[in-house]
């Protein structure tokens, strides 16, 4: 018997360190393959610099790339802790579909139960958004905005031909404006949920690993 092509590897990419922090410390078994976790630094120019440097190595050739982190909601009723799965990420650069959702939102619900996940356009801004941005934003029709996971994703793409997908966990919203992550309760709220979504990134990943039918 010939041996078997190795699994394709899976990148996640977040900004701050506190995000990292949150990912390393999380429970990484159940990995479809190998795993690694990218903290890109912030903004869409670290962002796209960073990914693109990555993918570069050929042992992450081919790599599936979910962008992940804290996010600020657009729309009422958002909360900190709430989920967001893209439906698709948008900036300036582009837009790009993201893939597998319905699985995402499933397996997200599993880990992190009781938590809300909301779905839709992501859209990417080069600074923290205030006021009425937020609104101005909303009536695109975006449901999220961050400043890295379109940048992300683009990046990913132009790399090569390879599934993405951004999750973004609601740290300030439009009734819960925040100054600081680390000093406020939504900020803490943020971070024990994105400890607990490896789980579901996982199962996404291990899906686009099997055959097609």
């Amino acid at each position: 018997m010939s041996p078997q092509p190795a699994p394709a590897p899976l990148l996640i990419a977040c900004a701050l360190g506190i995000e990292h922090f949150a990912l390393r410390t999380s429970d990484r078994g159940g990995a479809g393959g190998p795993v690694t976790v990218l903290r890109t630094g912030m903004g869409p120019r670290a962002a796209e610099r960073s990914v693109t440097r990555i993918l570069g190595d050929p042992a992450l050739s081919g790599a599936a790339v979910l962008a992940t982190g804290f996010c600020a909601g657009l729309a009422p009723g958002m909360h900190p802790g709430d989920l967001v799965v893209a439906e698709e990420t948008r900036d300036p650069g582009g837009t790009i579909p993201c893939v597998r959702t319905d699985l995402l939102v499933k397996e997200l619900a599993r880990a992190v139960p009781g938590r809300t996940v909301h779905t839709g356009p992501l859209t990417g801004s080069d600074h923290i958004i205030r006021g009425q941005e937020r609104s101005d934003l909303l009536s695109t029709g975006a449901i999220a905005v961050d400043m890295e996971s379109a940048a992300t994703l683009l990046s990913a793409v132009r790399a090569g031909d390879r599934p993405v997908a951004a999750v973004r966990v609601v740290v300030d919203a439009p009734e819960h404006e925040l100054v600081r992550i680390g000093t406020l309760r939504g900020g803490i709220s943020a971070f024990r949920v994105l400890r607990s979504v490896l789980p579901a990134f996982f199962e996404w990943h291990r899906s686009l690993l099997l055959p097609r039918r």
